[in-house]
């Protein structure tokens, strides 16, 4: 998740336009930060003090619980995302944003676009056995680490909208080159060779890694699809060294996201990908403000559509009495035969003003103008 900062941070360096992000886990954490900050200074500033929370043995240890459902309450790590993103819901982001979880309750994926966005990033980094699971506050269902159903999800930002899709593969490689211990396997002997300083090493799984391997099953097909996609863009930072939740390490594992990112960037640049990817975004968006009842169009697009909405020209003069009139039946709310009754009372009371005019010019007599205007306190 680290490296994602990074590799943002050469995304915007290259000049690739973001206009849609999301995630899966830390993914949705960091994307989340972006959508919030559209800064790459912000973005880096709130991540690093999040991972320095993280981090704090004395925090850990204080929310250790009784495991039934999980190691940890979950109160501090709330508490953490929360005094990041406060109040805030995901329809308040600046970019269309979205997170993934795991819905337990109902076997299926679930993607987030709105909602209160600490709890549902909260919900996409909850793993098994660590955090319980966050009950959503619409339905009640139970929410869980979305990296279970589909742990990069270049699909879904495909399904809404975007036409070429940059994925960036933070998730950790599992190991292959396990021991082969034949038919059966004593914990004993496990034991004597994890302890034993001359015995030979094995690699044989715990408990708690087969399940997790078992986790993120259906994770690994989907993930090759993704790759293989003509869409997608597929981007992984060379950080198999570091550990899952090495977040002491920010600014080391973030400077190796930055480089390689510069590194690919670099060779789009060259050979004409980024080129396309710049095309293809302007085609999408002239056929979007072409179409303007287009059920796909997002907040930006409808801003760009009004501003391009010319200003209605001023009526002509001939039309003037028919344009003042249609407005003020329609738009001021004025009924037609009250509006008739104002203009016959006003024409009456103008006849009055001209009989009344010729009438003092015959007499010789000053107009109300020139009397209101020469009245005055005597000399």
């Amino acid at each position: 998740g680290c490296s994602q900062v990074g590799v943002i941070r050469a995304l915007i360096e290259a000049g690739i336009p973001v206009d849609m992000i999301g995630g899966t886990s830390i993914g949705a954490f960091m994307s989340a930060l972006y959508a919030e900050e559209r800064s790459y200074n912000q973005m880096r500033i709130k991540a690093r003090q999040w991972a320095m929370v993280i981090n704090s043995v004395f925090k850990t240890i204080l929310d250790l619980t009784y495991p039934i459902t999980s190691m940890f309450s979950g109160a501090a790590f709330n508490s953490s995302i929360n005094n990041i993103f406060k109040d805030k819901q995901i329809e308040d982001l600046w970019i269309p944003y979205f997170a993934i979880t795991t819905d337990i309750t109902a076997s299926a994926m679930r993607v987030h676009t709105d909602g209160s966005l600490w709890r549902y990033i909260r919900a996409s980094m909850s793993l098994s056995g660590y955090m319980p699971p966050l009950c959503d506050p619409k339905d009640g269902h139970l929410l869980m680490d979305g990296g279970y159903i589909n742990n990069l999800p270049a699909d879904v930002a495909r399904s809404t909208g975007a036409k070429v899709v940059i994925a960036i593969d933070v998730g950790s490689r599992d190991e292959t080159d396990l021991t082969n211990y034949g038919d059966c396997l004593s914990g004993w002997w496990l034991l004597w060779k994890r302890w034993n300083p001359l015995a030979e090493k094995v690699k044989v799984l715990n408990m708690a890694e087969i399940q997790t391997r078992l986790a993120y099953v259906c994770c690994v097909r989907q993930l090759e699809m993704v790759k293989n996609s003509d869409y997608c863009e597929y981007i992984r930072p060379p950080i198999d060294r570091y550990g899952t939740l090495e977040f002491g390490k920010f600014d080391e594992i973030c400077e190796v996201g930055y480089q390689h990112g510069k590194t690919v960037f670099n060779v789009w640049c060259r050979s004409g990908v980024l080129d396309k990817m710049l095309r293809d975004r302007q085609e999408t968006r002239k056929s979007k403000t072409d179409n303007v009842t287009c059920p796909t169009t997002s907040f930006t697009d409808l801003a760009e559509i009004v501003s391009r909405i010319e200003p209605v020209k001023a009526p002509v003069a001939d039309d003037e009495s028919d344009y003042q009139t249609e407005y003020e039946e329609e738009v001021l709310g004025i009924q037609k035969d009250d509006y008739i009754d104002f203009a016959h009372h006003q024409a009456e009371e103008d006849s009055d003003s001209d009989e009344e005019m010729q009438l003092r010019k015959r007499r010789n007599l000053p107009s109300v103008e020139s009397q209101a205007s020469s009245t005055g306190e005597p000399e």
